[in-house]
């Protein structure tokens, strides 16, 4: 699939969630390739919401040249949707997050909102969550120890070299996970002394998956 093709499926999953935002609303935005395309069809709407909640620094750029207002979830206490991509999908809207580095603020806002639909093409939707490297924050100084408990378990912890994140912490991409029991998977990795926050959004899955396709988009 090439770049362009993938951008289409992209941008109409995108251009399906406008429907699904309630207008006047704040909402919650995600990161990642396919929430850009979620700012420039809110752009295309002035006012269609009032305010955005940012889940990192580069979505925040762009919601600012998108003139959105961005508000502190700290002084948002009712949040009704949180919209953000994925890195991978299953059919039960158990989600891979991370690539991008955000999960842990993409997290934050998803346990906050009401509602939350991904937004994904269908080169995302898979059988078994686990050929995406599951990525997990980490502080740094634990970023060994995190890496030794991983490999015990027959991972293969990789560090994201010179990548840090919006919270000053590390990156462990894990290979080699087939992921039978994403909820459970979720809840043994946050234990680890050290881990931040699990890329999988699993025990608070997406409540909706728009799929972009050749077709056009499918609702899950």
């Amino acid at each position: 699939m090439t770049a362009s093709m993938a951008d289409t499926k992209k941008r109409r999953a995108a251009e399906a969630a406008l429907q699904h935002i309630p207008s006047g609303s704040v909402l919650g935005v995600g990161t990642g390739s396919t929430v850009r395309f979620l700012v420039e069809t809110l752009a295309a709407h002035p006012g269609h919401v009032r305010a955005a909640v940012s889940s990192s620094n580069a979505t925040t750029a762009l919601l600012d040249a998108a003139r959105i207002p961005v508000l502190d979830l700290n002084d948002v206490a009712d949040l009704q949707l949180y919209i953000d991509g994925a890195d991978e999908a299953s059919r039960a809207r158990h989600l891979i997050k991370g690539g991008g580095g955000a999960l842990t603020r993409e997290k934050i806002i998803a346990a906050a909102a009401a509602r939350f639909i991904c937004i994904i093409d269908d080169s995302k939707l898979v059988g078994t969550l686990g050929a995406f490297p599951l990525p997990l924050e980490v502080i740094p100084m634990a970023r060994a120890l995190v890496a030794r408990r991983l490999a015990a378990r027959g991972a293969r912890p990789v560090w994201r070299q010179g990548f840090v994140t919006d919270n000053g912490n590390h990156i462990l991409d894990v290979h080699g996970l087939s992921i039978q029991d994403p909820p459970t998977l979720e809840t043994e990795l946050a234990g680890i002394t050290g881990v931040v926050t699990v890329g999988l959004f699993a025990r608070r899955p997406a409540d909706m998956l728009l799929v972009g396709t050749d077709q056009g988009t499918v609702t899950l």
